[in-house]
């Protein structure tokens, strides 16, 4: 018998209702899985936009697209704009896509940038399909995955999407609040939880879903938090839900101001907005003037105000539990990374499961694997405040000359001195995704592969020529976003 057999999801929500389907799916049969949660506990649920991945997830789940959709009143996403980044007034956009053709030798940049030298190269967003597709709204699901996407949903309705999922595969719900988690005297171990109601839950293993208070990780095991502010100096967010008074965008509005920046979500049925400040530089009235004055759209709910405190757990399993979600760490939203992180530990989790009983080297290369994909998505963030050409506030003047890690400084320099990127155990942000972002804050770099000067002038015109106007051709052909969303997965009026 498999002594490991029991399991407890502490919290609902996406991270909760993330794990219980997928382990419900996997392994339903063979193991008794229950869920706690409150109906009066709420989610901070504004992580409204996604990445690529989640396609994979969704599909493990046996999903169908359409139906997902609607019920979370989803819209496609390409990438995100980023606004006032590089300096006041100037944008560019970070796309899921990848810019040109890449010779084995070297990635397009190299051959753009020696168009660029001889002055037949436009700019770089030109030669990507899904900078463009995006710019001019567009969207369309092609051959191939011709078009890379994400989503933008309501992260409460997809929690509630995943919960039927789960208990279609045998979970169970169970309401009621936590109390605290007991402990096993002589190994530490969690034993069992203790509801409000003097109810007791005993299981073989739990996951802590509990958000920012960590019943499980940081007060019963006491896991202690590396804290990241001094890198991500952020520590507060205000978020407000608007009705829609434009057409969908497919992509994510990441706007900059003086002490942090803005989001903008747009979905099928009204927009996510939200501001991130860092409140050494900004006040809490402030900045829900300035977050209200910079709305489209009549508000729908309350301002939500977020206090948080950008780091991780130092560790992501800790003898009996796993800690996904807020309760493992918080990376802010900028790059839509939260709902990802959860997923990429549930699947590692499901690859080491224990049988019958945990192996402390699982323990020991679950907490490695997981801790190399917060650094790594850390090193991208940090790279977007600390490249830029602002100098017109205390905090970008602070972003701008802070202490970095040696990991970001490494990228940095190595791209401004020779346009190379590489991309280091299988880490999140591919080349491509540093290389729009790093050259769209303002880096320009000094040299290129000297491959591209084998291309005579003929040569390489033609080469670039065929790639922009293939992806205009296409671009031209494809249905505006708003109504492709319609016609695919609108929701019908009642």
């Amino acid at each position: 018998m498999n002594k490991i057999r029991k399991y407890i999801i502490a919290g609902g929500g996406t991270a909760g209702w993330m794990a219980a389907a997928l382990l419900a799916k996997t392994m339903g049969e063979h193991i008794e899985l229950i869920l706690i949660e409150s109906d009066a506990i709420g989610t901070v649920g504004v992580g409204e936009a996604t990445i690529p991945p989640l396609l994979k997830f969704n599909r493990f789940l046996g999903v169908n697209e359409a139906e997902f959709m609607r019920a979370t009143r989803a819209t496609f996403k390409l990438g995100i704009n980023f606004e006032n980044w590089k300096n006041v007034g100037e944008d560019y956009f970070h796309s899921f896509g990848h810019a040109g053709k890449d010779h084995w030798t070297s990635g397009f940049q190299h051959f753009w940038l020696a168009g660029r030298q001889r002055g037949m190269s436009s700019g770089l967003e030109d030669y990507c399909l899904e900078v463009v597709a995006g710019l001019q709204e567009k969207f369309a699901q092609l051959p191939e995955n011709g078009l890379n996407y994400a989503y933008h949903l309501d992260s409460a309705q997809y929690a509630k999407f995943l919960r039927k999922i789960a208990e279609d595969n045998g979970a169970i719900r169970k309401e009621g609040k936590i109390l605290r988690a007991q402990l096993d005297e002589q190994s530490g171990y969690i034993r069992s939880l203790k509801l409000e109601s003097g109810e007791v839950l005993e299981a073989d293993f739990f996951f802590d879903c509990t958000g920012f208070r960590s019943l499980l990780m940081g007060q019963a095991l006491h896991v202690g938090y590396d804290d990241w502010t001094h890198y991500l100096p952020c520590d507060t967010a205000i978020a407000v839900q608007t009705k829609s008074v434009e057409p969908a965008r497919p992509y994510t509005r990441a706007i900059a101001h003086d002490a942090g920046w803005q989001w903008r979500i747009p979905l099928q049925h009204r927009t996510g907005n939200g501001l991130v400040y860092c409140s050494q530089y900004l006040d809490k009235d402030t900045a829900l003037d300035r977050l209200m004055s910079n709305i489209d759209g009549e508000p729908i709910s309350d301002p939500k105000l977020i206090r948080f405190q950008t780091g991780a757990r130092r560790k992501q399993w800790e003898k009996n539990c796993v800690a996904l979600g807020l309760s493992s760490g918080f990376m802010e939203p900028l790059e839509s990374t939260s709902i990802h992180l959860i997923q990429r530990s549930v699947m590692r989790f499901l690859r080491m499961m224990p049988f019958n009983e945990i192996s402390q080297a699982d323990v020991s290369e679950f907490n490695e694997q997981t801790f190399e994909d917060m650094d790594k998505i850390r090193d991208f963030l940090i790279m977007h405040y600390c490249v830029t050409e602002r100098r017109d506030s205390e905090f970008w003047r602070y972003c701008a000359t802070m202490d970095i890690p040696g990991s970001v400084q490494q990228k940095i320099d190595l791209f401004r001195e020779t346009a190379r990127v590489f991309r280091k155990n299988e880490e999140l942000f591919a080349e491509n995704s540093w290389l729009q972002c790093m050259m769209g804050q303002g880096i320009m770099p000094k040299a290129y592969h000297p491959i591209a000067d084998k291309m005579s002038d003929k040569e390489l015109e033609y080469f670039l020529g065929q790639i922009k106007d293939n992806i205009a051709r296409s671009v031209s052909k494809l249905p505006r976003h708003s109504d492709y969303v319609r016609q695919y997965c609108g929701i019908k009026e009642a």
